[in-house]
């Protein structure tokens, strides 16, 4: 595998972890060139998984999408890369067995796998998620989730 830091093609796999109910294999590598240490992912090709989006389209499934809302909602907030990475990992293999009888799955469901993850591990950071998930229009809606949060002692 090609390093993205030098360019060379000499590696060496430290570890390797299995993901997605034995459907990935996610291993860590390490440049033998500048010792640089990057990830790379093996996963099965399948049917491709397709997401039903709000509006009826149909389109692949993205992991880079629900890990950029992840990040994005965690930005600035006390949570590691790796527990970032966790928790997409844990959405995504939801995501499979939820809609692995026949490969789609809506949109809505992904946004309430994310958030319920995004709540367990940080309010503000599920808050953030919620409001641009949910697509709150007002002051009164934000007041209104934080308090079935529970943010109303």
């Amino acid at each position: 595998m090609r390093c993205p830091h030098c360019g060379n093609f000499d590696d060496k796999v430290i570890e390797s972890r299995t993901l997605a109910n034995g459907e990935a294999i996610r291993r860590r590598r390490e440049c033998n060139g500048c010792g640089y240490r990057f990830t790379s992912y093996e996963r099965i090709e399948d049917k491709q998984f397709m997401v039903i989006k709000r509006d009826g389209r149909r389109e692949p499934f993205d992991r880079t999408k629900i890990e950029r809302g992840v990040q994005r909602a965690l930005e600035k907030r006390p949570v590691s890369q790796m527990t970032i990475e966790n928790i997409v990992n844990e959405i995504e293999d939801a995501v499979v067995i939820a809609g692995k009888a026949n490969h789609e799955i809506p949109t809505t469901e992904i946004g309430e796998l994310v958030l319920e993850k995004l709540g367990a591990i940080d309010k503000v950071a599920y808050i953030r998620f919620a409001s641009v998930y949910r697509h709150f229009k007002d002051l009164e809606e934000f007041v209104q989730e934080i308090q079935k949060l529970g943010g109303n002692k």
